[in-house]
């Protein structure tokens, strides 16, 4: 079985369609300071064909240098940074068989109160895992 690729973009703000777009405001940044503006992550996604039609669970979570979950204060206590779901990408008529299916997924993330250090949000998808680095400067 082919495996799912995907390219994780770190952006001001963020949209994806139904047709497998994303519209981006400011993407490509790795640098913020604290606390961050409100963000989004990005993902654009490449199925392959004989995944199609398949729920396919995604994670995404906020993890610092060590790996480690980030967490944040809330009024509901302390919680750490992760969304999540699935998603299915389904096979448009006319399509040549063998060929990767485009998804795309946009997170909006509110404005986070993070110590100085390396960050990184990571995406898995059914057995991937992929990786998107940013550092908060003081």
């Amino acid at each position: 079985m082919a495996g799912i690729e995907a390219q994780l973009l770190l952006c001001d703000a963020a949209v994806a369609d139904q047709g497998g777009k994303l519209h981006m405001l400011g993407a490509g940044w790795s640098i913020t300071s604290s606390p961050t503006s409100p963000q989004a992550v990005a993902v654009l996604l490449k199925i392959p064909w004989d995944r199609a039609n398949e729920r396919l669970a995604l994670m995404l979570r906020l993890v610092d240098d060590d790996g480690r979950p980030v967490a944040i204060a809330t009024s509901e206590g302390t919680q750490e940074l992760t969304m999540g779901g699935d998603i299915e990408a389904g096979r448009p008529p006319g399509v040549t068989p063998g060929s990767q299916l485009d998804a795309a997924l946009a997170f909006t993330v509110p404005s986070l109160p993070l110590p100085p250090g390396r960050y990184q949000w990571r995406l898995d998808v059914a057995d991937d895992t992929f990786t998107s680095s940013f550092q908060v400067v003081g």
